[in-house]
């Protein structure tokens, strides 16, 4: 393997693991994103969240 072939082939294996990270990532918040739509419209709410007018935490 000349060294020329060894820099590319560790270039592509480098930008397929960042690739593959930011895709997985990418996925992950909006998976997360559903969750927590889902989770508000069943009337579950955010500690982080305000209480509305009149409710007490």
């Amino acid at each position: 393997m000349s060294h020329a072939a060894y820099v590319f082939a560790s270039y592509a294996a480098a930008f397929a693991v960042v690739a593959g990270l930011v895709v997985w990532v990418v996925g992950d918040g909006r998976a997360r994103q559903r969750e927590l739509r889902a989770l508000e419209a069943a009337g579950i709410r955010r500690r982080s969240a305000e209480a509305p007018a009149g409710e007490a935490r």
